[in-house]
Formats: C-alpha cells, structure tokens, sequence
C-alpha cells in the first residue's frame, strides 16, 4: 500500500484508545484512581503534535475506556520543563501540603531545568499540590526537594511502603545513562534519604527511564508476596527501539533483590532474547501503573508508540495514542516467574458485548481464508489455533483482501511474530516497516489468541496473556477484512469470536 491509498488526515483516531484531542503526548504520568476517577496524566506539548514544551496533560474516566480531557494540569515555565513522575494521596497529609479539612494529592515530577535557572543543566524531582482532586496544582515553593546535582536523574514512581521496616513513603527513579535504579525514603515527601541502587542488569542498550515497584501476590496467594520491578529503556527493545523490561524478586523496606535471572553490567544485546519484557511489540514504552486502583488491582497502561518513529508518525492534529489498561499477575509458569496481562475488566463497552461474529472449528490448508461477514475497523477477535502440518498459519486483520496485517506462528520456531510491512502508510520512517517476534510455546498444543484492533493498532495477548505484542499500523479505510491463513500445510481454528464497535 502507499501514501495514495485512500485515508483522511484524522481515520487513524483511535476509538478504544486514549489520545488528546489536538497535540502531542508521550509518557502516562501520575495515574491514580482518585474521586471515583482514573486520571491520566501524560507528557504533553500543549503548543504543537511533536515532542517539545513537556508539560501534564490530564484525562479523566469513570471505565479507563471513555475518557475525558481537561486543561494542562502542570505546565512548564520560563526556568523548567514538566517530566515524567507519580501522583500519591497524602491521606495523613505528610507532606503538609493539604489543609485541616483537605488531604492533598502530591504529583513527584522530575523538573529539567532550562537556561537561565538557577539549576540550569540538572534534572532533580520536584513536588506540585492539587486539593481539588487533581484538576488544579500548585508547584512547591521549595523545589526541587531531591537534586543530585545529575542531568539524567528523573521519572519518580513514589508509593507508600507499609511493612515490617516501617511506614514511609518509597521513591523509584533512575539515574538514566548509568543503568541505574535508585530508591529513596521520606516521611513527608519532603526530606528524602537514599536507601539503595539497582543496576546495570539485563537490557541496557538504550537509557534506562520510567520505573515501577510494586507487590504482586504469586498464583493468587496473598501470602506469597512477591515484587516487580519495571525498568523501561530506549533504544535497546527486543525487536528495536523502546521497550520494557521487569525483573521479579524481593523489597524489604529498603533494597530490591531479584529472584529472577539477572545478569549483572552492560550487556550484549544478543542476549535481548533471554529477559523478561512486558511486551515484545514495537509500541508499548514508558508503562507504568496506577496507584489507589480499586480492589487493590494492578493496572497499568503504557504509551503506544517508539521513539525511533514517533514524531513522524502520520496523524494529525493529535500524535500518539495511549494503550489500553491492562491488569497484570503474576504465575509461575514451568518453574519461572512470569507476568500476565489482560485488558483491564473496568473496560465493560470491550467486555460486555455480544460477539457479532462466530466461527465453528475450521480447517485451512495451504490457504488465505477471508472471513465473510466479519469485516471491521475496530474490533476484539478471540481464537484458538492447533497446529497441523503448516510451517506458519496465523490471522489477517485490517487487509484489503489480499494485503493486511499478519499476525502469524511459526511452530517450529516457538515464535510469534506481526508482520506490517503491508499493513498501509510505513513510508513516513524508514524503520517503521517490520516483522516483529517473540518466544511462544503451545500450551495443550494450542495457541490461543486475545488481538485487540483500533484504527491505528493492534495489541495481541497470547496464552493467556503471557506473551503480549503491541504495535501501531496506519491501514487504508476500506482495508477491513478479517483472515486466517496457512502456509505449507494445515492448522485448525476454533472457538473464533469476534466483536466489533466499527
């Protein structure tokens, strides 16, 4: 397909995803559920639809599906820029930044100090304080409360830890071109006292930004506690460009301790293959999660796009979209502790839905099967393949009939792959068209298949969520068609269920 294939300006919006209205957003900030709200904070250019003027942005959702946007919630000035960081709920009001009658929300935000500041060149955290439920803020008259005197330090992930080396808050941020995680303590989000470092280990091809630390119960035991640590990095993803990787292990209050495997130092990255990513796609970067989230749930939500490409990316007059939010567990799988993602149950319009489309087992064979009836631009297809003799079988979405976009196995391999090199406008950036891959193995000799398409997406969720691949395609509006396909022999399709919103 080429630029001449027949789109409008603004065909991409998505319809299930998050994007602004009219400018540019980058990097979710400062989620929290929060007066019957998720709010969404981002990195924003207020001013235009490319990277620049880093300021909040600020959504609000009753479902984390419908979304609306309000004014720029904290914006940059004349001394620095707005960069990525955390909102908690000072309760207990710590901070002494609320009144007798209001607790405050408190937003952590790494300020990145412009020309003409007294702190001209360095990245330090600073505090800003809402006490009408995030909609407006006040900058700290003391900021930055933590300078480390760095020019890479940023994106503070703060969390209250409750255990047995006390009651305080934690903040998560990084010290981006050392590989480093370093980790503080305050009692009043005020005075913060270093606790310890993690890093280099596993990827370190790209900066490291945007971490996460949090609890997870392993299995479902709440007895069984165990931590997750994300550490987002651009470049240096599996397939190119960003990424997010996480590590599984232990918090006492104080240092991290994987249990999973870690490689100590800067690494090779033909190595990229044997560590844990949340998701191997090209467009899920700078994921972190929400705090407050109701029944103690674990969401999390990731911008949809990669710094190779994003500035070029061909939307107009908004640029980049957000992920959908994704609740995730932990399991041990084959002795292994590993993540599981799936599209977060708040999103009642996904779930709620009759499919309008159902297929019985269907056998193909060296064959491209359009499926008659299931045609759409934005939908959520469930299926479940079983190998036969095919080297590759897989399925098409958002195709023209004959081009489209693959998401396929190969068997023999143990990978699963989505190929966009035909799935509409890539000319925009040379590194846009690909086949991107990740490990999957049978489970009961099946492949089962959750794909998530929107106008500009798709967001694969394989095995159960164990394996999860999210990339932005630009397809023709008349490129609509749903298909299944075998190359070099047969695989069966069952329990294929599709719903469909365009």
């Amino acid at each position: 397909m080429t630029a001449s294939t027949a789109m409008t300006t603004d065909s991409f919006r998505p319809a299930l995803h998050y994007a602004a209205r009219d400018t540019w957003l980058n990097d979710p900030n400062g989620l929290i559920h929060h007066g019957g709200l998720y709010h969404l904070y981002y990195q924003n250019n207020p001013l235009g639809n490319v990277w620049g003027n880093m300021s909040w942005g600020h959504a609000s959702s009753p479902d984390l599906l419908n979304w609306t946007e309000h004014p720029v919630a904290i914006a940059c000035d004349e001394d620095e820029e707005i960069f990525s960081g955390s909102i908690v709920f000072d309760r207990n009001n710590t901070s002494g930044l609320g009144t007798n009658e209001t607790a405050p929300l408190v937003a952590i935000y790494t300020s990145a100090f412009k020309e003409g500041s007294a702190h001209h060149g360095v990245q330090a955290q600073s505090l800003a304080s809402s006490l009408d439920g995030g909609y407006t803020w006040t900058k700290y008259a003391n900021n930055p409360v933590l300078n480390r005197g760095s020019s890479e330090f940023r994106d503070p992930k703060v969390f209250r830890y409750e255990g047995a080396a006390g009651s305080y808050w934690v903040m998560v941020a990084v010290e981006a071109t050392d590989f480093q995680v370093v980790l503080y303590k305050s009692e009043n989000l005020r005075d913060w006292e270093l606790l310890s470092t993690f890093g280099p280990a596993n990827a370190t091809g790209g900066i490291w930004e945007c971490p996460d630390l949090f609890p997870l119960p392993l299995d479902g035991d709440p007895e069984n506690l165990k931590w997750v640590l994300i550490v987002n990095l651009n470049p240096g993803g599996p397939n190119g460009g960003s990424a997010g990787q996480y590590f599984v292990g232990d918090f006492d209050g104080a240092t991290f301790t994987p249990a999973t495997m870690v490689t100590e130092g800067v690494q090779d990255p033909a190595h990229l293959g044997e560590y844990q990513w949340l998701d191997w796609g090209r467009d899920y970067y700078a994921a972190v999660s929400f705090s407050d989230a109701p029944d103690n749930r674990r969401l999390m939500i990731g911008w949809m796009n990669n710094w190779q490409y994003a500035n070029d990316i061909p939307t107009a007059p908004w640029r980049s979209p957000m992920s959908l939010a994704r609740e995730i567990s932990l399991q041990t799988v084959d002795g292994k502790l590993r993540l599981a993602q799936h599209v977060a149950e708040d999103l009642a319009a996904l779930s709620g839905l009759s499919p309008e489309f159902e297929l019985a087992e269907t056998n193909i064979s060296d064959q491209t099967l359009v499926l008659e009836g299931a045609a759409g631009s934005v939908q959520h297809i469930t299926l479940t393949f079983t190998p036969g003799t095919a080297e590759e079988f897989g399925l098409v979405v958002r195709s023209d009939g004959t081009l489209g976009t693959r998401i396929g196995i190969h068997p023999a391999e143990g990978r699963i792959f989505i190929d966009r090199r035909d799935s509409g406008l890539s000319e925009f950036h040379e590194s846009f068209a690909s086949i991107d891959s990740a490990p999957i193995l049978p489970i009961d000799n099946a492949y089962e298949l959750s794909v998530y398409v929107d106008h500009c997406s798709v967001e694969v969720f394989a095995q159960g969520g164990l394996v999860t691949m999210t990339e932005l395609i630009f397809p023709s509006i008349t490129s609509t068609d749903v298909a299944l396909y075998a190359v070099g022999g047969t695989a069966s399709v069952g329990d294929l269920n599709l719903t469909r919103w365009a």
